[in-house]
């Protein structure tokens, strides 16, 4: 243990049934795969997963250098003790004064209790990848988008979205689907980064999480039936390791490149994130260490 351990809370998004699903489907839950990603782009943080959607959860924020949502199954325009739970936590977060950083339903959870609005993108879903990203207003200069391009796309899943930034909120990316792909809130005295896409979501689990959504991606318009989705499913699949056979083909038929390709790249805003919460933690430290001299 060295002065330098992050102590971070991952709320996993989903209730008990998506997450069994989820597990069923990818060997882990989403609050698993994400401790995973931060494992091994921060291996000095110390992750503690909670699942606030479950009554009883008795989630404490005592301690914790900040709090990760992640994406789930579940709809804000539904409700529910499931929904309100995460609200709660969320802000309670916020006004303790936590760095949050939350992927889609974690976004969407952050910009509702700040007073954004929430609900089904007018301009229909993103299944797969959300495409051209770009960098607009300031978002360029924000250090959540470090080490971008000038366009990138991502792993998504979404067919809600957050419609309406929050008063005060910057908006830091968008794309021709939507128009809030990436924000900074402030809320309390805490601090929100957040992207609709998933810059968590490995290459084999979008394949996964595309097989779970294919009702919803036949339902869309984007694949004729639910072998079509399979098809593509196994095409993602495909892109995942670099000695997958056949994997540059690949690439080329679904059109992606680094960003999405390589692990680092594709886990930018995560990175980015928790650089930032070691920048503050040191700066603690240092604090603490002068006032003890």
């Amino acid at each position: 243990m060295t002065n330098a351990m992050l102590r971070l809370l991952i709320a996993d998004g989903n209730d008990r049934d998506g997450r069994a699903k989820r597990e069923a489907a990818v060997g882990q839950t989403t609050s698993q795969a994400f401790a995973a990603v931060v494992s091994d782009l921060a291996p000095e943080a110390v992750c503690t997963l909670v699942n606030p959607a479950d009554a009883g959860a008795g989630i404490d924020l005592a301690g914790f250098d900040g709090m990760v949502l992640t994406g789930s199954t579940l709809r804000l325009a539904e409700d529910g003790p499931a929904v309100r739970r995460q609200l709660d936590l969320m802000r309670a977060a916020l006004e303790a004064g936590l760095p949050v950083f939350g992927s889609c339903w974690g976004m969407q959870v952050a910009a509702a209790i700040a007073g954004g609005a929430v609900g089904e993108n007018p301009r229909g879903p993103e299944y797969g990848f959300a495409r051209r990203l770009a960098a607009v207003g300031d978002g360029a200069a924000h250090p959540l988008l470090a080490g971008r391009g000038l366009a990138w796309d991502a792993p998504a899943i979404h067919l809600d979205a957050v419609i309406g930034a929050p008063s005060g909120a910057r908006v830091l990316a968008a794309n021709a689907v939507l128009d809030v792909q990436a924000i900074e809130i402030r809320y309390g005295r805490g601090l929100f980064w957040g992207t609709q896409y998933h810059p968590e979501t490995d290459l084999d689990e979008l394949a996964a999480m595309l097989r779970l959504s294919a009702e919803a991606v036949v339902s869309a318009g984007f694949a004729a039936d639910h072998a079509a989705v399979e098809a593509s499913a196994r095409e993602v699949e495909g892109l995942a390791g670099d000695d997958r056979p056949g994997r540059r083909q690949r690439a080329w038929r679904l059109g992606v490149g680094a960003d999405v390709l390589e692990a680092g790249q594709r886990r930018r805003e995560i990175g980015n994130f928790l650089a930032s919460l070691s920048t503050a933690r040191g700066v603690e430290w240092r604090e603490r260490d002068r006032v003890a001299r």
